[in-house]
C-alpha cells in the first residue's frame, strides 16, 4: 500500500484508502471536472469536501500541495513510474486522468490536440469570463453602481457562447459522437450561466438551441450527474 505520509495534505484530509487517488476539490464549476472525470473513467478515489468559503485552500497543508491555493487537486499514489503524483490545475488533470485510462481523448494526434485546444479555451476564455460576469452580477461586485464591467463580461460571455453554439451545430459534443475531457471541461462552467449565476438574459441564453441541448445531454449521463455533486459538501 502507498505511503503517503510525506504529503502534509493528508493530515487534515486523510486517506481511508492510501492506495487510491485522492481528489481535494468543492463542487464549483471548476472543481467538479474532475469528480466528473473520475467517474466517467471509473477510476478509484476518494473525495475530500475542501470548503473554499472558510479559507481552508490558504492553510499551510493546502499550499504544499497547489501553492496556488485552488481547487480542485489530486494526489495520485499510483503516478508515473509508480511514484505519488500530486497535480493540480484542472486542465492538467483532466489531461492526465485521460491519459492515464487510456479514455476520453483521441489517440489520433490530429483529435488529441483538437480536444486540446476546447480544454485551454474554457481555462484561458469561457471560465475565467464567466466568473467574472458571475462576480459583477450575483456577488459582491453586484454592487457596484457602474455596470460597465458587468457588461463587458456579459457581452464577452455571450460571444463566447456564440463560438460553442456554432461548434455544436452539427455534433452532439464538442468532438462529435464521442464525449471527452472537452465536455468535461465546459459543463460546469456553461451550466451555470443561465442557472448558478442567473445571467441567461444578458448573454442571449434563450436564442441559444445547440447549446441548452448540449448541456441537457451532458446532464443526462450518469456520471456527469453524479460527479456535478462531489465532493458532498460537509
Amino acid at each position: 500500500m502507498a505511503d503517503l505520509s510525506a504529503f502534509p495534505i493528508t493530515n487534515p484530509y486523510p486517506a481511508k484508502d492510501p492506495s487510491v487517488l485522492q481528489l481535494y476539490s468543492t463542487p464549483t464549476p471548476n472543481g467538479v471536472k474532475v469528480a466528473i472525470a473520475l467517474e466517467e473513467l471509473d477510476l478509484p478515489y476518494e473525495a475530500h469536501f475542501v470548503d473554499i468559503m472558510q479559507n481552508q485552500t490558504w492553510t499551510a497543508d493546502y499550499l504544499s500541495l497547489n501553492p496556488n491555493g485552488k481547487i480542485p487537486a489530486i494526489l495520485d499514489p499510483n503516478g508515473p513510474g509508480g511514484q505519488p503524483l500530486a497535480l493540480w490545475e484542472s486542465g492538467a488533470i483532466l489531461v492526465y486522468l485521460a491519459d492515464k485510462a487510456g479514455k476520453l481523448i483521441p489517440t489520433d494526434p490530429a483529435g488529441r490536440y483538437e480536444t486540446l485546444q476546447w480544454v485551454f479555451w474554457q481555462m484561458a476564455a469561457l471560465g475565467p469570463m464567466t466568473g467574472q460576469l458571475g462576480f459583477f452580477h450575483k456577488f459582491a461586485g453586484k454592487d457596484i453602481e457602474d455596470k460597465r464591467p458587468r457588461d463587458r463580461f456579459a457581452a464577452e460571455v455571450k460571444r463566447l457562447l456564440g463560438v460553442l453554439e456554432s461548434r455544436l451545430a452539427d455534433r452532439p459534443f464538442i468532438m462529435g459522437d464521442d464525449f471527452t475531457i472537452a465536455d468535461i471541461a465546459l459543463i460546469g462552467w456553461v451550466r451555470a450561466i443561465p442557472a448558478f449565476y442567473a445571467a441567461g438574459d444578458l448573454v442571449g441564453w434563450d436564442a441559444l438551441k445547440a447549446v441548452p441541448e448540449w448541456v441537457a445531454r451532458c446532464e443526462a449521463r450518469p456520471a456527469v450527474a453524479k460527479g456535478l455533486m462531489i465532493p458532498a459538501r460537509n
